[in-house]
């Protein structure tokens, strides 16, 4: 089974990289940025000059871009070379109701097709340890599944397509308000002479022990903003929920204060760092 990936950027690259490793077939690859390619292909992959052929080469296509618009574009590129017994998973975090209208269009050449949205960040992703939530039907499922293990190790179909993009959305959001109930608290615990290590070994004795905290302590102790999940990509995610909130007539008041805090962390230039940089908006640095 040959499998392609498209889509090799902080996550992508790491995700791909495991499948070269584990995976005992041809793994055809490509991104617009010739560098990436050129590094997954000196590790075994196969290099590729675009989506189109990446698809035309193999049996499962894999892509992991941006938002919407790329994963729409990508699939409308590789349509004449999609049919029945290839399958497509698309691992993107994209709005749901857009990978619905793109699982049809796939799914109408015979072709089979997913989502599958991944959390957890860049220390996961190169270990091989991600979280994946899937969308799609049980055959397809159990079809990916072993390949989705190359790339995680808690994996859960949520429903029909979209719904493990849904799924995606919501762990996101409610990350973002666990994060600035972090921000906040610790913001506070600062001003009245508590460090950040010894607040978080302080919550971790109570109820508000969270993973995220746990995970970032140490980077905001060194005030450390290196990427493993930028501002960019959470502001887009917390977006999506509460257009996906209103289309579904969901009120999300705590969602809707995260969203402006993250339309804060752009306006202050901190698109490229990581998403916990937006204790500075808390700071007012």
């Amino acid at each position: 089974m040959k499998i392609g990936f498209v889509g090799l950027g902080i996550m992508g690259e790491s995700m791909c990289e495991n499948i070269i490793k584990k995976h005992d077939d041809k793994v055809y690859v490509f991104d617009f940025v010739k560098e990436k390619v050129e590094k997954l292909a000196a590790l075994g992959g196969v290099a590729c000059k675009s989506s189109l052929e990446v698809a035309q080469s193999a049996d499962v296509f894999i892509s992991m871009v941006p938002r919407s618009e790329h994963s729409r574009a990508v699939y409308t590129e590789i349509l004449p070379a999609l049919k029945a017994g290839k399958l497509c998973i698309d691992m993107s975090t994209i709005d749901p109701s857009v990978s619905v209208e793109i699982s049809e269009m796939v799914k109408k050449t015979g072709a089979e097709f997913i989502d599958a949205p991944v959390v957890k960040s860049k220390p996961a992703a190169i270990a091989g340890k991600l979280g994946i939530y899937v969308g799609g039907s049980e055959a397809a499922y159990e079809a990916a599944k072993p390949i989705l293990s190359y790339m995680g190790e808690n994996i859960i179909r949520l429903g029909d397509n979209g719904k493990g993009l849904v799924m995606k959305i919501c762990h996101n959001a409610l990350v973002s308000q666990i994060q600035n109930g972090v921000n906040e608290t610790s913001t506070l615990a600062a001003a009245n002479g508590i460090d950040i290590l010894t607040y978080a070994k302080a919550i971790s004795y109570g109820g508000a022990g969270n993973w995220y905290l746990d995970s970032k302590k140490d980077v905001l102790a060194k005030e450390d903003y290196t990427t493993a999940f930028s501002v960019e990509n959470e502001h887009k995610d917390v977006h999506i929920c509460l257009k996906l909130a209103e289309e579904c007539g969901v009120k999300m008041p705590g969602e809707e204060n995260a969203v402006r805090v993250y339309d804060k962390a752009l306006e202050m230039g901190l698109g490229k760092e990581d998403f916990c940089a937006t204790i500075k908006v808390v700071r007012g640095e």
